[in-house]
């Protein structure tokens, strides 16, 4: 098994717009270029995106009331590990430390994150599923250079449907990949055309 660990953070949370009801939560490599995009449910979008934005709630959310239980309990958040990506499913474990004991636990990765960012603590994953799992950053922009440089190449109005029609194609197959970054800078660009 890959020992290799990578550190990741989150760097938005925005609606899917593959699956309706869900979110997008989008983990970007601390030092690198790779994004990791997640689907998570919309209370633990709500719960992550309000503690990072510095919103406070009337009352605890439940990963609040977690937190705070584990903090009374004399436990504290190690670590979240990312360790298994099956048919679009990410599993981690929460790793705690309570006096000398470590106690590792199930969770899912939407209630790590959260858990994590209100810990402060690191958000890992295995270097091999990163790197399976990924979106670079340098491929969405590539991606939208070539559709550029065919635009460029006819100026006259069929030329210019035939290539919205290209961007809209690759932002269907980005949409149905779920690689979000990259669907968004094709909307984007095909707002820009229109």
């Amino acid at each position: 098994m890959d020992k290799k660990k990578v550190e990741l953070q989150v760097l938005s949370i925005s609606n899917s717009q593959a699956q309706v009801g869900a979110f997008a939560m989008v983990l970007g490599e601390v030092d690198g270029e790779r994004q990791l995009p997640i689907i998570i449910g919309p209370t633990e979008a709500q719960a992550t995106s309000l503690y990072l934005k510095g919103m406070k709630t009337p009352r605890p959310l439940t990963h609040d009331l977690f937190y705070s239980c584990l903090s009374v309990l004399g436990a504290i958040v190690l670590r979240i590990l990312i360790y298994e990506a099956k048919d679009g499913v990410f599993y981690s474990y929460i790793y705690l430390r309570k006096g000398e004991e470590i106690i590792r636990i199930d969770a899912r990765t939407s209630d790590a994150v959260a858990l994590a960012v209100r810990a402060d603590c690191p958000i890992l994953i295995y270097e091999s599923i990163l790197e399976r799992e990924c979106i670079h950053l340098a491929d969405a922009d590539a991606e939208i250079s070539e559709i550029e440089e065919t635009e460029e190449e006819g100026n006259n109005a069929s030329s210019q449907k035939v290539n919205l029609s290209a961007l809209e194609e690759a932002l269907n197959k980005a949409i149905k990949e779920e690689k979000y970054e990259l669907a968004a800078k094709l909307r984007d660009e095909i707002r820009r055309h229109k």
